[in-house]
């Protein structure tokens, strides 16, 4: 069992940079694929970004690319992502995911483990 905490969003104003943090314990970490995706109230959960097992397959949503970074650091056993030139749009909760599943997609939904989220607000 693999157990996800995200931690990092705060009250930023526009244009402000932040980094998310998606720390794992249990479980191999290695062997995960992980994302983080964001989600407002009220409307559907969305992709922000995705990285591979070996971290050289990233993803990014094309709202979010050329701004978000996403990287992982194996011997901590976290993920990030840096949050750069952050607009208004960008307020949401950001959850983590990761998967074990040999037949992950870049683009996929499909997690097994989610953290609980973590709140970025950007001011405009």
């Amino acid at each position: 069992q693999v157990q996800l905490v995200e931690s990092g969003g705060e009250l930023v104003q526009a244009g402000g940079s932040l980094r998310l943090s998606c720390a794992a314990s249990g479980g191999s970490f290695s062997t995960l694929a992980m994302a983080w995706f964001r989600q407002v109230p009220g409307k559907d959960r969305e992709i922000v970004a995705s990285i591979s097992w070996s971290g050289l397959n990233t993803y990014y949503g094309d709202s979010v690319k050329g701004r978000f970074t996403i990287s992982r650091d194996d011997a901590k056993k976290t993920m990030y992502l840096q949050l750069d030139n952050l607009k208004p749009e960008d307020t949401a909760v950001y959850s983590c995911a990761a998967t074990t599943n040999y037949y992950w997609k870049e683009t996929t939904y499909d997690y097994e483990y989610w953290g609980q989220g973590t709140q970025v607000t950007v001011s405009s």
